[in-house]
């Protein structure tokens, strides 16, 4: 069966801003994809964190796989407070892209699966557990463990999957 893409929100930083949140989300789609192009105000290459319906405590858990053209590594978080966004460099505007499986499931813990890179550094995909199971009504993203912002022109655009 196809899948529908349906747009639902898109915001593009006219200055820089520490967090971008979509809320009101509704619940009539099957899964979520969030695609960020952006980049950070800080120096080098920096994570971003993903929190669902304002959801600070430890209840997130993250297995990232990476590699730079040279050599792979793997990683695991557990007990966090964000899921991994993604990375961002600061010099140019990165991809990263999020689905959000079952996000409206209330019934089962959330699986996020995320890829994007920086292509001057790295490659990088995760997947993510966010322990609760709350239908997602709102996503935050931003710099949650660090001092900085998203960087003007970043653009974030929030799509609905319906199954045919």
């Amino acid at each position: 069966m196809p899948a529908t893409y349906e747009p639902l929100a898109t915001t593009t930083l006219g200055s820089a801003a520490a967090t971008v949140t979509f809320s009101g989300i509704s619940g009539s789609y099957t899964d979520l994809v969030l695609i960020i192009n952006g980049k950070w105000t800080g120096s080098g290459p920096s994570s971003f964190g993903l929190r669902f319906n304002s959801d600070s405590g430890s209840n997130y858990s993250i297995t990232r796989l990476l590699g730079d053209g040279s050599s792979a590594s793997s990683n695991r978080t557990n007990n966090t407070t964000t899921t991994s966004g993604g990375q961002l460099d600061a010099t140019n505007f990165n991809p990263n892209i999020t689905h959000i499986m079952n996000y409206s499931n209330s019934t089962t813990y959330k699986t996020i699966l995320w890829r994007g890179n920086i292509p001057s550094t790295q490659v990088e995909a995760a997947v993510s557990l966010w322990r609760n199971t709350s239908a997602i009504t709102s996503i935050s993203a931003g710099y949650f463990d660090v001092s900085a912002n998203w960087e003007t022109g970043s653009t974030f655009t929030l799509y609905g999957i319906k199954s045919a």
